[in-house]
């Protein structure tokens, strides 16, 4: 007997657990943190303020916080051998770099197979710390610099910027930091966070989940559209011809990237908080031509918004990148420090109910058929 079988391709439409951490409304364009607004949370949290709720549930009170902060900047040191591993592979992509490195830091550090719960979390909190501490030695050492030891006295939004560039940002170019990492640092069971949530879900330690998650946060498919960004922003030149270029994208049938999203049918509720940012630094840095492209391309692609194609966070990420002279390919790694709280927690709620995730594929091959000796084929 023939069974009859709905093949969801890509799980697209399926659920395959509940989850208290994010609510996304994909056709209002909505977002929730633990039911708290990204709205409320871009405008008036900080990042760390962030991260304690998407891990503990709510927002921390003044005490909490205070711990909270206090550990994640306790945490920012490497081992001088991860370093070495990273000077040993610097030649290769920043997000294969990072994705080594915390590979390394399981076999490296201490406590990393911690079993419990509060190892698991005390491990979650030391790689997100660590996170931008790899990412900034790597850029250090690949153009032959000392990385910058990480500055306690600095939140971590402000602490990335400093370890990275040498310098410390202005109060304005931080608190944009810290948003954009507040916007990126939680979507539900996207490719990354599955990804992640499968390997805990063979009872693996949270190193080689959030390996995995780096593993799939690299593909272009899922995190590289502020990079294909910042591209076509260059190729356009200037607003006058932003007009031209999107329509004969169109033509083409090619997307216009940083358009759609495969759950926002409205605007991305993340966008928003991005684009006064961009503006505001791209005159604090003498380059505001780059914001009045991108809203070029925003009012060309308006005849197209009925269509789902509305504008995503990413559209505005890879411009304020590019203002503060970030290289392209680290755009992505910067991408995995803001959502470094969303793999944890997801990873938490795996490992709290946890079962083994194994879907099936519908076998389609040849029917049984007999063996043909080598001499005979």
């Amino acid at each position: 007997m023939t069974e009859t079988v709905k093949i969801n391709r890509g799980l697209k439409g399926i659920y395959f657990e509940r989850s208290g951490v994010s609510h996304i409304d994909g056709a209002k364009g909505e977002l929730l943190y633990r039911g708290h607004t990204i709205h409320d949370l871009a405008e008036h949290a900080t990042f760390e303020e962030v991260c304690y709720l998407l891990i503990h549930g709510d927002l921390p009170d003044r005490d909490a916080l205070e711990a909270f902060d206090a550990e994640l900047r306790q945490g920012r040191a490497v081992p001088d051998a991860v370093l070495d591993v990273i000077a040993t592979c610097k030649a290769g992509h920043p997000m294969d770099v990072l994705r080594t490195a915390v590979s390394a830091l399981a076999a490296l550090e201490d406590g990393t197979d911690d079993a419990s719960e509060e190892g698991f979390l005390r491990n979650g909190m030391r790689l997100m710390a660590q996170v931008p501490t790899l990412i900034a030695a790597h850029e250090a050492i690949r153009n032959g610099r000392d990385p910058v030891a990480p500055d306690p006295a600095l939140g971590h939004a402000a602490n990335w910027l400093w370890m990275l560039k040498g310098e410390r940002p202005s109060e304005d170019a931080a608190r944009l930091a810290d948003v954009d990492l507040i916007l990126h640092a939680e979507h539900g069971a996207n490719a990354s966070a599955f990804a992640a949530r499968v390997v805990v879900g063979t009872d693996a330690d949270l190193h080689g989940a959030i390996t995995a998650g780096l593993a799939a946060l690299a593909g272009p498919a899922h995190g590289g559209a502020a990079e294909d960004v910042m591209k076509m922003v260059r190729e356009i030149g200037a607003p006058e011809n932003a007009a031209d270029y999107v329509k004969a994208k169109r033509a083409a049938r090619e997307p216009v990237t940083g358009f759609g999203h495969r759950v926002y049918r409205a605007e991305d509720p993340r966008a928003r908080h991005m684009r006064e940012g961009v503006r505001k630094l791209g005159e604090e840095m003498g380059a505001p031509e780059w914001y009045e492209i991108l809203q070029a391309v925003v009012e060309a692609m308006k005849p197209y918004s009925r269509h789902g194609l509305n504008v995503n966070v990413d559209f505005y990420s890879g411009v304020i990148y590019q203002l503060h002279s970030i290289p392209m390919d680290l755009y992505v790694p910067i991408f995995a420090i803001g959502r470094m709280p969303g793999w944890i927690v997801q990873c938490l709620e795996q490992r709290r109910r946890n079962i083994l995730i194994r879907p099936l594929t519908l076998y389609d091959g040849p029917d049984a058929r007999p063996w043909v000796p080598l001499e005979d084929r």
